[in-house]
């Protein structure tokens, strides 16, 4: 992965300085959660089930309160992060919390260097397959991070929602993946568009087709494969509101997917 450091380095800069002004938003709502709430939404919820005492591991757990929402739900959770900030507010919200989880700063294709046991559960959510250059890496290291037997559980933006533009109004940006990143310069963030942060992102695409057969490569058997035509998250420009948790653009409504989410079972 050597090619691409200079491109990892300059997401991790970008996460470092968006972390801050994520874990004072109203989007992340940081007091409620440290108070109980979770920060899960009903689709992972549901199709996770019952986690009480597995082992889990959630890669890419930004600051880390997934992570802590799946350890309520009785998981002995660990999480990997690049962005040592969102590390080092994992670990602060997990003294808030009283919550017990382990969080380690490494790139995900460093996690087994830093990780060396096996889990029940590999688990991962939410925006992270656009920083990753190599889908069959990322599922070989899924792979080897599970007890036989374990499970790989995904719920993630669709592809069909990275082929819009900047305002989210109309496609732009071809489905298919390209070896070479989307360079974009940004300001602000999701949580805050006028937060005064510049940043650069280096982003993949991947098509579903990339993701699917990126975890069979590794060996695992997919048991589902779910697409939903709304968003949880109000994290776009340009949505409005057609449910508890549910969101849809404007201009296209349902007639699209917006996320999708995969269980696969390592043999």
């Amino acid at each position: 992965m050597e090619k691409f450091l200079d491109q990892f380095n300059a997401n991790r800069d970008g996460w470092n300085v968006r972390t801050p002004h994520h874990v004072k938003s109203d989007f992340y709502a940081v007091e409620n959660f440290v108070a109980g709430a979770t920060s899960l939404r009903f689709i992972e919820i549901e199709e996770l089930g019952n986690i009480a005492g597995r082992a889990l591991l959630h890669l890419m757990c930004h600051f880390g309160q997934d992570t802590l929402s799946l350890a309520r739900m009785g998981a002995r959770a660990t999480g990997i992060d690049f962005s040592d900030q969102a590390i080092a507010a994992a670990r602060d919200l997990a003294r808030k919390t009283g919550l017990e989880a382990e969080f380690h700063c490494c790139n995900l294709y460093d996690t087994r260097k830093y990780v060396s046991g096996r889990f029940d559960i590999v688990y991962t959510s939410y925006g992270v397959i656009g920083w990753l250059p190599d889908l069959m890496e990322w599922g070989r290291i899924i792979a080897e991070s599970l007890n036989p037997g374990g499970t790989f559980y995904i719920v993630e933006f669709h592809p069909f929602v990275w082929m819009m533009d900047d305002k989210f109004e109309k496609f732009a940006y071809s489905y298919f993946h390209s070896e070479d990143p989307l360079e974009l310069d940004l300001q602000g963030t999701y949580t805050d568009r006028t937060a005064p942060i510049r940043h650069k992102d280096f982003n993949w695409i991947h098509t579903l087709g990339d993701v699917v057969n990126a975890l069979i490569a590794a060996g695992l058997e997919i048991e589902f494969l779910h697409e939903f035509p709304f968003t949880v998250y109000d994290c776009f420009p340009n949505l409005e509101k057609t449910g508890e948790q549910r969101w849809v653009f404007k201009s296209l409504k349902d007639t699209i997917p917006y996320l999708f989410s995969i269980r696969a079972r390592k043999k």
